[in-house]
């Protein structure tokens, strides 16, 4: 069946979309944390047909900027889950979230396009949270990466017969994040590639038990951060491929920061239970680092992903 048209002239939208660091040591594909940096989108119909995208910021002059880009491919994805034709598109994109470092610069794309669709069809066709989920999971392929930038907060993902699911807590007020940004990359395929396809019944059971206390600790026991991040599922075997993120993490954790690697890495994720023991943190690793280390002092980021009406006008100009 042929995709319908609807009459879309002089809508546009803008889109704020936070980054987000998964699994948070033990919580393995589970796990994410939304984070107050984020990437911004202004998407206007235009009359002719195909798309057109213009980058700021990070990407600029390395990310596609025709029909091929991640965030146009996701509005254009969900367009066709409902049926509907896709008209031409003016897309300026203003991107804060590193890219290939673990902060969840893929899904925050995706669910870029994924809102910026939904706000384009208001009225039009509508989409619930469950939708949302669905309409990401499926170019990404782990709810846990892309829950928390659709809906903020911590979230717990999991996947069943009927699709991904999501339960969004809030966190204690005490957590204050750290993330460390180094410069060099890490390909999330070559991550995983080093994951066995099975681990010891001990080193399972050891994981859902810090992954129980991990939910407890972020909501109620920051105190209790540090014993709660420890994870024998996954980084252990990442580890030769990010040295320096390794020994900086075992250095972190030794003197009592919990620590661990932020999505597939390289970056790391300091999980503190104040202000004072982030500066700490942050002090110890500009001593003893290697290599240069860019830290983010951010919030968690509560709100998620955001969509608002753009005047057309509005929206014919990079983000602000």
């Amino acid at each position: 069946m042929s995709p319908r048209t609807v009459d879309l002239r002089g809508r546009a939208v803008a889109v704020k979309v936070p980054a987000t660091s998964a699994n948070l040591g033990p919580g393995f594909d589970t796990l994410g944390l939304s984070l107050a940096l984020y990437d911004e989108l202004r998407v206007a119909v235009r009359d002719e047909p195909g798309a057109t995208v213009q980058v700021s910021g990070v990407g600029a002059g390395e990310v596609p900027t025709d029909e091929s880009n991640l965030v146009v491919r996701a509005i254009a994805h969900t367009f066709e889950s409902v049926g509907i034709a896709l008209p031409g598109l003016s897309l300026f994109a203003r991107n804060s979230i590193p890219h290939g470092r673990g902060l969840g610069s893929s899904g925050a794309a995706i669910v870029s396009g994924i809102m910026a669709a939904k706000g384009l069809l208001e009225g039009v066709v509508e989409f619930d949270a469950q939708a949302l989920l669905a309409l990401a999971n499926d170019m990404e392929g782990h709810p846990d990466n892309v829950a928390p930038a659709l809906f903020g907060g911590l979230t717990i993902a999991w996947v069943t017969p009927e699709g991904p699911r999501f339960k969004k807590l809030i966190v204690h007020r005490g957590v204050s994040p750290l993330v460390l940004v180094p410069e060099h990359v890490m390909s999330t395929a070559l991550a995983r590639s080093l994951q066995p396809q099975s681990v010891p019944h001990e080193d399972a059971v050891f994981n859902l038990s810090r992954s129980a206390l991990l939910v407890a600790a972020l909501i109620q026991s920051p105190e209790l951060l540090h014993a709660a991040t420890e994870d024998k599922l996954h980084q252990s075997y990442r580890a030769s491929a990010m040295p320096e993120t390794d020994r900086l993490i075992t250095l972190l954790r030794s003197n009592g920061f919990a620590a661990v690697v932020s999505g597939a890495g390289p970056s790391i994720l300091v999980l503190c239970s104040d202000p004072s023991q982030r500066l700490a943190a942050a002090e110890l690793v500009a001593r003893e680092a290697q290599t240069a280390w860019q830290p983010l002092m951010l919030a968690v980021d509560f709100k998620g992903a955001t969509v608002t009406v753009a005047a057309a006008d509005e929206a014919d100009t990079p983000a602000a």
